[in-house]
């Protein structure tokens, strides 16, 4: 017997958990952030697994929208923090589901002025907690809801990912077009200018009438030089996007289609749309997923004004005298309070619950309700500024038929070619607010998204590297 409590505290001691110490090294971690690339075989798993198809050749020398995306949702640290987020909560269910822990004690005592017999007395008791009420029920459900919320927020997470990508590569694929548009500016600009200053040689134009024409070319350039800074800010953005090093896109094309509406407009202004949005977007049911847990804590406080059961027991040795206690019980008498106030806290935050479940759905219908009129107005901008495109480049033909027929000189044509670069830029300008009307649109109703991954698992961990 002696050796019992020895065993029981070896058993005891074989069940915990160890601490395993992983020391963050700051310099590992920037090497890895900065070792990120478009060429890695296990990103090339992941994006022909959502794909659905294979990448060949690899690494890719241009990628589109939908697969920046799924490697943003595959490099981008915010998805970790929330996965790591939903990771805690998983594991808050084990310990609602966990039950209480029996406590024994032993109390030994020394009689001073025994008559004769053994002076020691020792002291065993046990202590069975039984919860009462259905708590440990209310308290799993509550930590399941708040699971669900956390699992939700990796989806309403990506979907914030995705937009900021999205504005990130618009405000490139911009960059890159209207640079393009201003260096043909420039060269029409160029020639309208070098075509003046031969007219002045010629005493045929005064030096005022020539100045216009050369502030107007300077301004191009520098138009064209904040073209450039834009596009080298925006190939970084898109980088900070994807969560990699803006060296990973050195060699790669990114590719976004400045084109015509989508084909399911219609249906993303549809009511059915709306409705959906209204009740399934994942911010949306992660807030109701809070408003549940808030009444499971609300039943645990109710719950909590009945006591818990506890039984117990013990045994006794007294001078000799061996004494077993028989099953007995204690309860927490409710006579000084009933647990009002945990109760009217617990009601209160149920209450804050619903109204920000209310709040956010008003935002998501104003949201809905903005992006609809500014898609509307930016869809009707663009196509006056395309008919006036069109009626330009008719203007310009027939500059040139009048050249050819003598009628017009070679400045009347460079003239009609420079206004229809000025609105090809601001067909551009359209084109850019229409999409990103387009996009905002999109994130309101979470819709449409051809590939959703398993945004839960993320990417696997590196191998850790053995010391020297």
């Amino acid at each position: 017997m002696k050796y019992w409590p020895a065993i029981i505290a070896l058993a005891l001691a074989a069940g915990c958990a160890r601490f395993q110490p992983q020391p963050l090294s700051p310099a590992q971690t920037a090497r890895g952030l900065e070792s990120r690339s478009l060429d890695n075989p296990e990103l090339k798993v992941f994006l022909e697994k959502n794909l659905k198809r294979e990448l060949n050749p690899w690494p890719a020398a241009k990628c589109d929208f939908e697969m920046l995306t799924l490697a943003a949702f595959y490099y981008h640290p915010s998805l970790d923090i929330a996965r790591a987020v939903w990771a805690e909560a998983q594991a808050g269910v084990l310990t609602a589901g966990a039950r209480p822990n029996p406590t024994v004690g032993f109390t030994p005592q020394y009689v001073f002025n025994s008559p004769g017999e053994p002076p020691w007395v020792a002291s065993l008791n046990l202590d069975w907690p039984i919860e009462t009420a259905g708590k440990r029920g209310s308290r799993v459900a509550q930590a399941r809801h708040l699971s669900e919320s956390a699992r939700l927020n990796i989806i309403a997470t990506a979907w914030q990912v995705r937009s900021q990508l999205r504005g990130s590569v618009l405000e490139f694929a911009s960059a890159i077009r209207r640079e393009a548009l201003l260096h043909q500016q420039l060269a029409v600009q160029e020639q309208v200018v070098a075509s003046l200053e031969q007219r002045r040689a010629a005493g045929a134009l005064a030096a005022a009438e020539l100045t216009p024409a050369r502030l107007l070319l300077q301004r191009v350039r520098v138009d064209l030089s904040d073209a450039q800074r834009q596009q080298a800010e925006a190939r970084a953005h898109v980088a900070e996007g994807m969560g990699v090093p803006i060296g990973a896109l050195k060699e790669v094309e990114v590719a976004y289609e400045l084109g015509a509406l989508p084909a399911d407009l219609d249906r993303l202004t549809s009511f059915e749309m709306r409705r959906k949005a209204l009740q399934g977007r994942a911010d949306v049911r992660a807030a109701l997923s809070d408003y549940a847990a808030s009444e499971s804590a609300l039943e645990i406080e109710i719950a909590k004004q009945y006591p818990d059961l506890h039984l117990n027991t013990g045994y006794e040795y007294d001078q000799g005298l061996q004494k077993w206690g028989l099953l007995g019980f204690g309860v927490e008498l409710p006579l000084l309070n009933h647990n009002e106030g945990p109760i009217a806290q617990a009601e209160a935050r149920r209450k804050q619950a619903a109204a920000r479940f209310e709040a956010l759905q008003a935002r998501v219908i104003a949201e809905i309700d903005r992006a609809v009129a500014v898609c509307q107005v930016s869809a009707k901008s663009r196509a006056g500024a395309e008919a006036l495109l069109a009626t330009q480049r008719q203007q310009q033909e027939s500059v040139e038929q009048q050249l050819k027929a003598g009628a017009a000189d070679r400045l009347d044509v460079l003239t009609a070619q420079l206004e229809l670069a000025t609105i090809e830029l601001a067909v551009e300008d359209g084109q850019v607010k229409l999409h990103q009307a387009l996009g905002a649109l999109e994130d309101a109703v979470q819709r449409p998204l051809t590939t959703w991954p398993d945004l839960e698992q993320g990417r696997p961990a590196p191998a850790k590297q053995e010391k020297p």
